[in-house]
């Protein structure tokens, strides 16, 4: 992986976390610079407490670093306000997590039509869009089901579906597959690496799984706050 280049969909550059202060100060990230081409998944990978989710958070604006810059889309996310980072959150960057996030009263459908509300889309387009996406992933027949009434695996192609239903440009998972049996997982992940495809997406995902990372166009080292070579 070389250093962000203008070009990039995603460009870090020497980017700082530090939470503390003093001697029981942590330093998540000490200066992590790389970039993503448009269109790649690239596995993000690293021990616990390497600074990956921090990573994620501050990459989708939902952290501040101390020092550096994040683009995404050639706009500086570390620039933004709190307002235009919310509004980046629902046009251009979603998130995949470990625990699924679905609203548990809600049904398949309405979960992955929530984003696609808070946007606007008219009712009529909303219903076409959730009903092709719980299709791609192969839930077009549970889409009245609530969380409870799914296994784990279908209610992270649930997960998936939202998170891809406003046609972001960045996806941000963090071990999207952490919480799933062997067999399960290797089904989410040649899923993400299709819809990563289909949907023109860009994905940065955070794994300490041997099967994702095989998949991935590229793969990024985090070790004690830094990038180091695969």
């Amino acid at each position: 992986m070389t250093a962000a280049v203008a070009t990039d969909m995603l460009a870090v550059t020497d980017v700082r976390r530090t939470f503390g202060s003093g001697r029981t100060a942590t330093r998540a990230l000490r200066g992590v610079s790389f970039g993503v081409q448009s269109g790649q998944l690239v596995a993000l990978r690293g021990r616990s407490g390497s600074g990956k989710t921090t990573l994620l958070n501050i990459v989708g604006g939902l952290d501040q670093p101390d020092s550096g810059q994040v683009r995404v889309a050639d706009r500086d996310v570390t620039a933004m306000s709190d307002h235009e980072r919310m509004e980046l959150r629902r046009s251009s960057v979603a998130f995949i997590f470990q625990s699924f996030g679905l609203i548990p009263i809600l049904s398949a459908a309405e979960n992955v039509g929530v984003p696609l509300r808070i946007a606007g889309m008219a009712p009529k387009d909303r219903e076409e869009r959730v009903r092709l996406m719980l299709d791609i992933v192969g839930l077009g027949e549970h889409a009245r089901q609530r969380p409870g009434e799914l296994s784990g695996g279908q209610q992270q192609r649930v997960a998936i579906a939202r998170a891809l239903a406003g046609r972001p440009q960045v996806l941000l998972a963090d071990e999207p597959t952490g919480q799933l049996d062997s067999e399960t997982a290797k089904q989410i992940m040649r899923l993400l690496r299709t819809v990563v495809q289909s949907e023109g997406v860009t994905a940065l995902v955070a794994t300490h799984d041997p099967g994702l990372i095989d998949i991935a166009d590229s793969v990024l080292v985090l070790e004690d706050g830094t990038i180091k070579p695969d």
